[in-house]
This record gives structure tokens, C-alpha cells and sequence, in this order.
């Protein structure tokens, strides 16, 4: 049953590899420089490398904005940012899966009353919109500098064909070992903290941990996507917004596949510290939004006559509302799992009790307690239930309960109490009923 549930992340992984793939190659597809078996078959290669070996730094990003800890509620979570990347891939705009998985965990927060990391989700929407401009200045000075290069080598049209050729494929592979590592969070990051797999050690050489795996068939299924499903979004990309010449395919590929990679990479991240310099957070951007910020980072630079600013309008409706439409298909989704199919979508965790909490015992003297006995728990960080505000009720369910309490100072009343109960003096555990 457990397998069932990651069907839906296989999904995601499929959409995202059919959408973000052209991220990766269409503009080098897009301008037939390169076949779109090659470009797949790299694409996919590469695309695991980057999940399996670099994919962890982005996944703690997001599980911080919310830890989906049931397989259900994963389930249903992938299953409808899978399903918005599809309608909007079906209607050829390069949408972003980043923004798809936040509103579909923002959506599992509001219908389990899970708290959202604020913070988190502030380093996540800005990076929605630093990356396209930072995608834009990348690609700005790398077709300066290649411009200069050019102008001063004396190179022959058919051998700077060919090694555009060439540079294309490999950074095209860059490209895709950038999108592996930077968003397989996307694809399996909601099922890290409800993962099925065990870790595997082979010897004592190499341990393969649960999470790579999840890692390992999310990039997989990246693949799948990219081969049977990404071509019609390739010459979305590779052609409408603004023609591109294959040097500029070039410049726009490798600008963004260096967004990607500084905010996946723990290294630089690392370095940046030990420099005394302010972090990059390392958190899934996304490709589409970096992709287009590049190419229009090269029409600016080329004369402005060629954008095509309707495409333009309607691509960046779709990032508006993407978030806002996964978030409530996630919603309406989660009521039927939980309540048709009757399936957890959260695993609720025991109260918290302060350590200022004070145990009231509902019996007329301590030393006459016994495990029937039914208690409850005023804690002034909360309120007092005497007052109508909310606290914790009298604690029901036949569940042991240890409470850290100002009642320990009062060592007579409390030894009395752990001795009645369960024979233990640290603290109180006790037995409560209905």
C-alpha cells in the first residue's frame, strides 16, 4: 500500500520533467541545433546525477514551510501539483513547479491546521523573483563577454557552428544536474518525512539512505516526462517569446542553469559564510521563471522589437495563479481522501505541556489516586480553563501523559502522586480516563 502513495510524486515527476525540460534544451531544440533525442537522453542522464548526488540542500527548504508527515496526505499533496502543471503544460505555458508544490503544501497547512514557516516561505517567493532577474544579468554578461571573444578570434562560421553544437549539449547537461539537484524537492520532498524506504549500506564503503532513494526514482520519473511529454513546450520556449540565434540558445541556457545551481549548492553556500557574506538560501527556484528572465535578459541587449510581450502576459498569469489554483485543488482533495476514502492525511502529535503546567487532580486527596482517575492540566502559558480561555481539558483516552510541572516543588504531593500512579518520582505520569 505504502508503494501506492508515491504514485502521485512519480506523477509530479513525470509533469515536471515534461515542462521544465524545456528548460533545459529548448532553446537548443527550439533552434535545431540539437536533436531531440540527444537533448532527452542527456537530459535525463544528468537530471538523476543532480538529484541523487546534490538534492538534499533544496529538500530542507521545504519541508520547513510544512512536514507532510502522512504517505495520504504526500500522496494527495504531489498528486494535485502534479495535476495544475499538467492543465497549464496542456495549455503550452512553461509554468513553474516550484510555485505548484508550495500552494499545494500551503493547501495540506490550511486543511490540517498545520502552522506555516513564514520565513521559509519568504525565501521561497523571493527567489520567485530574484531568479529571472538574476537569470537576466547572467545571461546580459555572458553575451557581452561572449561578443568580445567572438570579435576578436578569428574563428571559421563552420567551426563556431560546431562548437556551439557541442556547448549546447554541455551545458545543456549542466543545465539538467542543476534542475536534478535544485528540484527534485519538488518532486519527492513531501514524502521525505513520511518515506518507506530504509536505508541500504553496501558494506561499510556506501550507504544508500531512504531519501536517495526517493531521490533516485523522483529523477527517474523526471526522465520519463522529458522524453514522452516535453517537446511541445521546448518550441514554446525555444521560439515564441524571442527568436534566438544558437550562440544566444547558448548564453541563455548556461544563464540559467548557473541560477539553478547557486541556489542547490551547499559549497558555495559554505563559502560564502567562511567570506562573512550573507547565505543564498538554498531552496527550489524555478527554471521557467529563470529560462525567461534569460531570454529576455538577451532580447533587451539585442533591441527590444523582437519580445513577444503577449506570450509574455500570459506566462507570468500563469506563475500568479498557479499557487493560488494548486493550493485549492489540494484543499477540496484532501477532504475526500480524508473523509470519503478515509485515509490519514496528518499524523497529529500528543498536546505539548509546558513546563509551567500545574496537574490538578480531579479526587479528593493525592495519596488515594489511582490509574482510573481523571486529571486536568491548567498551564498559564495558555490560560485557565476556569476562565474560558483555551487550555487543556481533562486529559481523556486511557493515554500516559508526562507532565513537567511547578507541582515538583512540591515534593510531597508529587512523589505521592508518581509513587499512586506508576511507582516513578521524576515529574508525574499518569493514567487518565473519560
Amino acid at each position: 500500500m505504502e508503494w501506492l502513495f508515491l504514485i502521485s510524486g512519480l506523477f509530479l515527476g513525470w509533469s515536471l520533467g515534461a515542462n521544465d525540460g524545456a528548460n533545459i534544451f529548448g532553446t537548443a531544440v527550439g533552434t535545431r541545433m540539437v536533436r531531440f533525442q540527444t537533448a532527452a537522453l542527456v537530459g535525463t542522464i544528468f537530471v538523476i546525477l543532480g538529484a541523487v548526488i546534490s538534492g538534499a540542500g533544496t529538500t530542507e527548504t521545504l519541508g520547513q514551510l510544512g512536514a507532510v508527515n502522512a504517505l495520504a496526505g504526500s500522496f494527495t499533496v504531489a498528486l494535485m501539483a502534479g495535476f495544475t502543471v499538467t492543465v497549464m503544460t496542456g495549455m503550452k505555458l512553461p509554468v513553474s513547479t516550484s510555485q505548484a508544490v508550495v500552494g499545494a503544501i500551503i493547501g495540506w497547512n490550511l486543511f490540517t491546521g498545520s502552522p506555516t514557516d513564514y520565513t521559509a516561505l519568504a525565501e521561497i517567493v523571493g527567489t520567485w523573483i530574484f531568479s529571472p532577474i538574476l537569470a537576466g544579468i547572467f545571461a546580459i554578461g555572458l553575451y557581452f563577454l561572449t561578443k568580445r571573444v567572438l570579435g576578436n578570434a578569428r574563428i571559421h562560421m563552420l567551426k563556431i557552428d560546431a562548437w556551439t553544437r557541442t556547448g549546447l549539449i554541455v551545458v545543456g547537461a549542466f543545465g539538467a544536474y542543476s534542475l536534478g539537484a535544485n528540484n527534485i524537492a519538488n518532486v519527492m520532498g513531501m514524502f521525505v518525512f513520511a518515506s518507506p524506504f530504509e536505508s541500504v549500506t553496501f558494506g561499510s564503503i556506501f550507504e544508500f539512505s531512504g531519501t536517495r532513494q526517493l531521490f533516485l526514482i523522483g529523477s527517474a520519473a523526471i526522465g520519463v516526462g522529458i522524453y514522452t511529454y516535453s517537446y511541445k513546450v521546448m518550441t514554446t520556449v525555444g521560439n515564441d517569446i524571442f527568436k534566438l540565434t544558437p550562440i544566444l540558445a547558448l548564453i541563455v541556457v548556461l544563464a540559467k542553469s548557473l541560477v539553478l545551481f547557486i541556489f542547490a549548492s551547499q559549497g558555495i553556500k559554505n563559502m560564502l559564510l567562511t567570506l562573512g557574506l550573507p547565505p543564498l538560501p538554498l531552496v527550489p527556484v524555478s527554471s521557467s521563471q529563470a529560462i525567461i528572465g534569460a531570454i529576455i535578459g538577451v532580447a533587451l541587449v539585442k533591441g527590444r522589437t523582437g519580445i513577444n510581450f503577449r506570450l509574455i502576459g500570459r506566462i507570468a498569469s500563469g506563475w500568479l495563479t498557479t499557487p493560488v489554483i494548486a493550493a485549492l485543488f489540494c484543499f477540496v482533495a484532501l477532504f475526500f481522501v480524508q473523509n470519503v476514502f478515509e485515509q490519514e492525511v496528518v499524523k497529529r502529535e500528543p498536546a505539548a505541556i509546558s513546563a509551567n503546567a500545574e496537574i490538578v487532580p480531579e479526587a479528593e486527596s493525592l495519596p488515594q489516586l489511582t490509574a482510573t482517575h481523571t486529571w486536568t492540566v491548567h498551564d498559564p502559558c495558555i490560560g485557565d480553563p476556569l476562565a474560558g480561555e483555551t487550555a487543556y481539558p481533562s486529559l481523556t483516552g486511557m493515554v500516559m501523559h508526562k507532565v513537567l510541572s511547578r507541582a515538583e516543588s512540591n515534593s510531597s504531593q508529587t512523589d505521592e502522586a508518581s509513587s499512586a500512579v506508576n511507582g516513578v518520582s521524576e515529574g508525574i505520569f499518569v493514567t487518565v480516563r473519560n
